[in-house]
């Protein structure tokens, strides 16, 4: 396995498919790399280099119990990129990832970063608050937390349902992909899947969009039921300077699987644009 030892001693696990302009892949919770795989394998058999790691107490990566919040996240990911020597990099965010970019630009800048695309990402910032009436309330994620603490299995096989619009009418089910979600929640650890709510929720990412200077793409569904649009994507979009938002009409959160061909598509043409 490819793996980096970060400054704590923690492992972190990656995946390296192809050659050519690096394109750096961060995944939401629970999940990992493997999450990115349709994205990557499509990019790279188009001629690019992806990259994508499993977050510090997921996937293969480490299970330490320090570490999980966006700040270590972002040091994480700037290490695998040090690590790697990439350059003018496309960074990929997807949900909790989006936060992971948002921070991993607002400590370390962009240097490194060629664009950057944010899928359904959390930034931001999730929590209602007085300056935020528009997030949602800390009980929602107090009921996450409940839900991992009860019964982590069944939380994460019943998350999955909204997760990728399966509980509306009509929608397709695969259980196939129910089953990978909930195979990718069990292998995180369970200190990262209790404390990284608090890191995609309570983190304010708003003055690290305002680093932002590469073009950005800010994709996400307006059925999205794990991220809503209005407390995400409609107010990153205008916090990023000439960010291009993308709307997908009906869209999940997890459409990066539902809609994987197209969502594969629009990075392409996002890049070579």
């Amino acid at each position: 396995m490819s793996t980096i030892t970060t400054k704590d001693g923690t492992e972190i696990y990656y995946n390296d498919w192809g050659v050519g302009q690096p394109i750096v892949f961060s995944h939401g919770w629970p999940l990992d790399a493997d999450a990115f795989e349709d994205q990557m394998f499509f990019l790279a058999s188009r001629g690019y280099r992806c990259v994508a790691h499993d977050r510090r107490g997921h996937g293969r990566s480490s299970q330490p119990w320090a570490g999980n919040d966006m700040d270590t996240y972002a040091d994480d990911l700037s290490a695998l990129v040090e690590h790697l020597d990439l350059r003018s990099a496309i960074h990929v965010g997807h949900s909790t990832g989006g936060g992971e970019v948002a921070r991993y630009i607002g400590r370390h800048g962009t240097r490194r970063v060629a664009k950057a695309a944010l899928i359904g990402a959390v930034p931001p910032l999730m929590l209602k608050t007085e300056r935020n009436p528009v997030g949602l309330p800390i009980a929602a994620f107090d009921q996450l937390r409940a839900g991992v603490a009860a019964d982590r299995s069944q939380f994460f096989k019943e998350l999955s349902l909204p997760f990728y619009g399966y509980n509306r009418p009509g929608a397709k089910v695969s259980e196939g992909v129910r089953e990978s979600f909930w195979r990718q929640g069990m292998v995180a650890g369970f200190p990262a899947s209790y404390f990284c709510i608090k890191a995609f929720s309570e983190t304010d990412l708003t003055d690290d969009l305002k680093r932002f200077d590469v073009p950005t793409l800010v994709l996400h569904g307006d059925d999205d039921q794990i991220v809503p649009i209005a407390a995400s994507a409609l107010l990153s979009s205008k916090i990023i300077k000439n960010a291009k938002l993308v709307v997908y009409a009906g869209a999940p959160h997890g459409m990066c699987t539902t809609l994987k061909d197209r969502v594969s598509s629009e990075l392409l043409a996002f890049i070579k644009g």
